[in-house]
Order: structure tokens, then sequence, then C-alpha cells
């Protein structure tokens, strides 16, 4: 595609790029003026996997062009739940939980922002949709945004339509989401919402800068996209900030007219065509205290070679230019020079360096020196002290394996050495050596540990 504005062009050049609304338009306006766009995280979580890593990337993508990143936390909706993707309803959360999670999500997305590091960038402003949605009052909100939207159309996006089809229950609770979502756009797009105190009406900035012009999100999430730039257009013109629909359809821009767009990526997968964001032990999580930063570093060592130069383009901010000579490399060059620089964006340079030293540590003498491995400390009840501790229960218990069924997999097909043995016996117990209280674990080619025995 050819794009005038610099920022999609390389929205599209990196990988970014799935569908938006308006295209022309929305292309002449990031050419000509700098904008405020807006990305939504619920709170359903403790922190970010890196499920949510493009839409971080894109956050600076918008920082380097000098636009003004807003990041909405779903303090409200998150009580609400998306029903995008899902087959069933999402679990209900309690309010600290909420709070606590929209803290934790926070401080995960606060160390990507390139402003805490140059203040030529503008920095990331965060809005929580808990401030202007917990006083709604439900009739007017019928009355002024219910009736914007169609029950016929609502039936076709897929966050609906895909539930429907399967049979799965869709809750009215539910299907108001993509209602509230498209609320939140109406919302930032005034840069303030209403309260009222002892009958009088107060007006409440949300964030500094213009208003916000364009929201960005997964692919999953086009329809809500969808929902909210038309009611954000509409109820515009009906407060008269869009005075000149044909400005729309002529393509010109006009400064003191504002519009709404919308602009999606793609899903992420990986070359099986997994989804990104967990693996058979768990969330690969941007949060160093849930994962450490070396298990992220080798996430990524170990991905399947027909992933790397999209990584490259989409997680690191290597030029094209430095990722077209990355690809002469080796493959498995390739894959450490990712591993290295998609750590560094997350938990910075030091930590980055640090990983890559131990993989080095580790790899380069087959971890003959168990000194330099993760140490993983088990426990012996007093039957196990006689009879040994069951092999399958050790990767299990310690998050090794996702199951017992996986541990035993693992063990038959040849997976599994303690101390450079070879292990294929599934019922294998360890046994209490009070001589030597640690040994060497190797699952499969590239997993080492330091077994500690208490």
């Amino acid at each position: 595609m050819a794009f005038k504005s610099q920022f999609l062009k390389t929205f599209f050049e990196r990988g970014y790029f799935n569908q938006t609304t308006h295209e022309k338009e929305l292309d002449e306006l990031l050419d000509k003026a700098k904008i405020s766009a807006y990305i939504g995280f619920d709170c359903t979580a403790p922190t970010l996997h890196i499920g949510s890593l493009i839409q971080i990337m894109v956050l600076r993508l918008l920082q380097k062009y000098g636009h003004t990143p807003i990041v909405l936390l779903g303090g409200g909706t998150t009580k609400i739940g998306d029903p995008s993707g899902k087959d069933e309803a999402r679990q209900f959360l309690d309010n600290s939980t909420i709070e606590r999670n929209l803290a934790g999500i926070k401080k995960t997305l606060e160390k990507f922002d390139l402003s805490k590091t140059d203040s030529k960038y503008k920095p990331f402003q965060f809005v929580n949709n808990e401030d202007w949605l917990k006083n709604l009052n439900y009739i007017d909100f019928l009355r002024d945004c219910g009736r914007h939207f169609s029950i016929n159309r609502m039936l076709t996006f897929d966050s609906v339509k895909t539930r429907l089809d399967r049979e799965h229950s869709l809750s009215f609770l539910e299907f108001n989401y993509m209602i509230l979502q498209a609320y939140d756009f109406y919302i930032l797009s005034k840069n303030q919402y209403e309260t009222k105190n002892n009958n009088q009406i107060e007006k409440n900035k949300i964030y500094d800068g213009a208003n916000c012009e364009l929201q960005i999100g997964g692919s999953d999430q086009w329809g809500n996209i969808v929902n909210g730039v038309e009611l954000t257009r509409r109820k515009s013109r009906e407060n008269d900030i869009i005075i000149n629909s044909k400005i729309i359809g002529d393509g010109e821009y006009n400064d003191d007219t504002k519009f709404a767009f919308g602009l999606t990526t793609p899903l992420l997968t990986t070359a099986d065509g997994k989804k990104m964001g967990k693996t058979a032990n768990g969330a690969v999580w941007l949060d160093k205290d849930l994962l450490d930063p070396f298990e992220y570093f080798q996430y990524f060592r170990n991905i399947d070679d027909k992933d790397v130069e999209r990584f490259l383009k989409l997680f690191t901010e290597k030029t094209l230019e430095e990722i077209q000579q990355i690809q002469k490399e080796d493959i498995n060059n390739q894959k450490k020079i990712l591993a290295f620089e998609v750590t560094k964006v997350c938990h910075g340079e030091e930590e980055a360096n640090k990983a890559k030293e131990k993989a080095e540590k580790i790899f380069s003498n087959k971890s003959d020196n168990i000194e330099n491995l993760d140490e993983i400390k088990i426990t012996f009840s007093n039957e196990e002290l006689e009879k040994g501790k069951s092999l399958v229960n050790i990767l299990k218990e310690n998050n090794l394996c996702a199951s017992n069924g996986e541990a035993r997999r693992l063990i038959k097909g040849g997976g599994v050495k303690i101390n450079d043995e070879k292990i294929n016996d599934e019922s294998y117990l360890v046994k209490f050596n009070t001589e030597q209280n640690h040994f060497k674990l190797q699952l499969g080619k590239k997993r080492f540990f330091k077994i500690t025995i208490n």
C-alpha cells in the first residue's frame, strides 16, 4: 500500500497493519497533523503477556512520530467482560482485584514509555474508563447513545456472531460491551466527561493534549472499533463539532474539524498457528516478577525459524535496513539477536545482557557447570524419604510440565536426563541422598536446571 504519512507507511512495512476505516482521510490527517490515539487494555490479569506486545509497540510508534499515545485502562469495562474471541463469559472480578490488576498493568506499560528516557517523546496518557462509566444514568445513556446502535447490525459482528453460531450463551451484559467501548471513544474524542455535584455539572478533563481522533486495537476488536467511530461521528455532528460532512468525502482536511478513525493490527500467531501469549508452561509475562527475563529471552531464542524476520520487525527497535543485514546471518545468530533485542525493549539492556551471558554459559559447555543453572528446591515427605519422589510429580509440581500426562510423555520420549543419563521410565523415583543433595536435570535439548533436595 502507498501511504503519504510516515506513521502509516512504517505501520504497514513493519507488519502492524490489518485494516482501517476511512483509509485515505486518515492517511492525509496523519500526514498533516499530530494527533492523539488510544489503545485499550482491560484489567483481567495482574499484568500483560506478549499477546499485548504488538499493541505496546504501536504505542511507541505513535511516540516516535510525534503523536500522543493514550492508554485506556478498562477499570469500568472489565466489570462486564469483552466477549470477543471467547466461547463463554469472562469470570467476574471484584473491585479490589480489578484495581490491583489495573495498577499492575499500568506499572508494566510505564516501562515501555519512551518519554521515561527521552523527553522529546510525548508521554503515555493513562486514563481509566471507570471515571466516566461508573456514574452513567442508564435511561439517559440509552436515549443519548443506544438509539444509534442497530441490533441487526450488532448481530453480524464477529464477537457476537461467533458465539451465537456455536450456540454458546451470550448474556445481555456482554452484549452491552461494544456499546460501552464505543462510548469510550466518544468521551475521549471530547477529552472530557461530566459529573453532577450538588446538582451542579462539572466538566472533567481526562488527559493532556488534543481530542482523541484514532482508536487502535487488534483485529478481533474491529466491530467494537467501527461502532466507536460511527457513534463518535454521529454524536459529534449532533454537537456541531463536525460541521461539514462533505469534507470527509472529498478527503480534504480542515484543521478546525475533528474526525474519528479506527485502525487494527493482525491477530498475532506463531508459525504453527498458535495464538501468542501462552505456552505449555504458562503465560509469557512482561513482568519480571512473574517471568524471569532469562525465560523471556529463551522464549524468543527458541521460536520457529519462520517467525524470526516477522518478530524482528514487530518487536524490536531495529530498522528495516538493519533487519535485512541480520537476515544474512546464520539462523541461530538471528535468533540470538532477536532474543536480545526483544528482551532489551521489555526489561532493559542490563537484563538483556545478563540473559545473553547466562545463555552463553549454559549452552557453550552444555551446562557442565551446574552452578550456572536455575535452581529448583524440592522437599520430601516422610513416605518419599523411604520410597523416593516421583519424577513425574517433580516436573508437574515445579511447573516444568503443564500436566502429569505431559511429564510422562516427555520421559517416555527420551526428553529427560538426570546428570546426563537419559530417563525412560515414567515411574522413575528420585531417591533422597544426604551425601549429594543436588543433581542436574535436562528437559529436551535446551532446558537445564539444578535440582536441590532439601
